[in-house]
C-alpha cells in the first residue's frame, strides 16, 4: 500500500495535468500551435498558413518560442558561456513562455484573433525531459498554460531532418544540438542522439494531449493542404458553438 504522502503527490500531479492543458479556454479567439523537431518544416507551414488566413480576412497574430525580451539577455549570456544546466534552461524557457502568454497570446485571443504559435509548452515537455528533467515537474511548471484549439505535430524521421538542415547549410547550435549533454563531440551526431530522445517524447504527447500528426516527409503543398483542412475544420466548428 503506497504511503499517504506518495498518494498526495500523485494526486496533485494528475490534477495539474488535467487543469493545465486539458481544459478548453473561453476566449473568443483561436489558438493554433505547430510542433516538431528542427528541420521538420513546421515554421514554413505556419508562415504559409498565416498568409492564407490573412488573405481570407482572418485577423492573425504569430508568436515564436523563446522570443520574450524579458529573458532574452539572460538566455543569450548563458548560452554564450555554455552555463545553462537542463534545469536552468527549463526555468528560463518557462519564464519566457509566461511573459509571452500574458502579453502576446492572451490579449489577441481576448480580441477574437487567430493566434498561431511556432512551438508551445509541448516543446518544453519534449526537450526538457530529453535532457533528463523530471516529466511531472515540467508539466506542473506549465500548469498556467492556455489549452490550444489545435496542435499540429510535424512528424519527421531524424535523418530527413538532418538532411534538410545540412542542405540549408544550417550551423547546428550548441544547445539545439544537445551538446550540453556531452553525448558526442560531433555536432551532427549529438543532434541525432538528442533529437531522437525529443522525438520519443513527442510521440508520448500525441496520445496524452491529442496532437494532430502531419506527415512532414510529404511535399510542402501536400502538407499545407492538410494543415488548411485541419484549421478550417476547427474554425468552422468554433463558429457553430
Amino acid at each position: 500500500m503506497p504511503a499517504v504522502g506518495a498518494v498526495a503527490v500523485a494526486s496533485s500531479q494528475e490534477s495539474s495535468v488535467r487543469g493545465m492543458l486539458k481544459t478548453p479556454h473561453r476566449y473568443p479567439g483561436r489558438l493554433v500551435v505547430v510542433e516538431g523537431i528542427d528541420g521538420s518544416g513546421k515554421s514554413t507551414q505556419l508562415d504559409l498558413l498565416a498568409k492564407w488566413l490573412a488573405a481570407a480576412g482572418q485577423r492573425v497574430f504569430v508568436t515564436e518560442w523563446n522570443s520574450s525580451m524579458l529573458v532574452k539577455a539572460a538566455t543569450k549570456a548563458g548560452k554564450k558561456k555554455n552555463l545553462l544546466t537542463p534545469m536552468t534552461f527549463s526555468l528560463l524557457h518557462a519564464t519566457d513562455f509566461a511573459d509571452r502568454l500574458t502579453y502576446k497570446i492572451v490579449p489577441p485571443l481576448k480580441a477574437g484573433m487567430t493566434v498561431l504559435a511556432d512551438r508551445y509548452a509541448y516543446t518544453a515537455f519534449a526537450r526538457d525531459v530529453a535532457r533528463g528533467v523530471d516529466r511531472a515537474w515540467v508539466r506542473d511548471l506549465y500548469e498556467f498554460a492556455v489549452r490550444p484549439d489545435l496542435v499540429l505535430y510535424f512528424r519527421v524521421p531524424i535523418e530527413v531532418s538532418i538532411e534538410r538542415l545540412m542542405a540549408r547549410r544550417v550551423k547546428l547550435k550548441f544547445y539545439e544540438a544537445g551538446m550540453d549533454m556531452r553525448w558526442s563531440a560531433d555536432p551532427v551526431e549529438s543532434f541525432r542522439l538528442f533529437q531522437r530522445r525529443v522525438l520519443a517524447e513527442y510521440e508520448t504527447l500525441v496520445g496524452e494531449f491529442g496532437l494532430h500528426v502531419v506527415d512532414a516527409v510529404g511535399s510542402i503543398s501536400d502538407q499545407q493542404r492538410t494543415v488548411r483542412a485541419l484549421v478550417s475544420e476547427q474554425l468552422e466548428a468554433n463558429r457553430g458553438e
